[in-house]
């Protein structure tokens, strides 16, 4: 596999996966990569770098930040992420898919989706735990630690993505061979 289509890869990865925890977050961040140069977005999809999307994703990923720390709005956009969160990483891989060709960008994009959906589902029955053991008072906790995690993926997945991929195939090893040794 040439070098450049593993990068694209490793950052489609990174993205997909923090969009399983901020849905907007890490679409700014492409947006952004793409505007500053660091980044070339797949042919129509460069809209994400223009001035409004950039208002409009920084706009959404404030109020997501801020609406995840209030107790009963969490579980809400939780619910509303189950839909938003792999379209979002549909959009996000597919953008730094560039030059996969087609059908394999399309379909690398909608098993990042589902990979998103996975991580979200993880962090959605992880928050429920929060909320019956604390009665939601640990959630804000949990929110600020999942933003430190989102800010600091979204950062590596741009900038050395292959880190971020040895990073999410070492978690997802762990956590489906902590699973497979659960009691039901």
């Amino acid at each position: 596999m040439e070098t450049k289509l593993l990068l694209a890869l490793a950052t489609g990865v990174g993205i997909a996966a923090v969009c399983g925890l901020r849905a907007f977050l890490p679409l700014l961040a492409v947006g952004l990569a793409a505007r500053f140069g660091l980044l070339h977005l797949r042919p129509g999809l460069e809209w994400m770098a223009s001035d409004p999307a950039l208002w409009a994703l920084g706009s959404a990923a404030a109020l997501e930040l801020i609406a995840d720390k209030v107790p009963g709005l969490d579980h809400a956009l939780d619910a509303l992420g189950t839909v938003l969160r792999p379209a979002a990483a549909w959009v996000g891989t597919y953008a730094v898919l560039r030059d996969w060709g087609t059908p394999w960008a399309q379909l690398l994009a909608l098993i990042m989706g589902a990979g998103a959906l996975a991580v979200h589902g993880a962090k959605a029955h992880a928050r429920l735990g929060s909320t019956t053991l604390s009665l939601g008072l640990a959630n804000p906790i949990f929110s600020v630690v999942e933003d430190f995690v989102a800010f600091a993926v979204v950062a590596a997945a741009l900038f050395v993505p292959l880190l971020v991929l040895v990073l999410v195939l070492v978690v997802a090893f762990a956590f489906v061979r902590r699973r497979g040794h659960a009691p039901v």
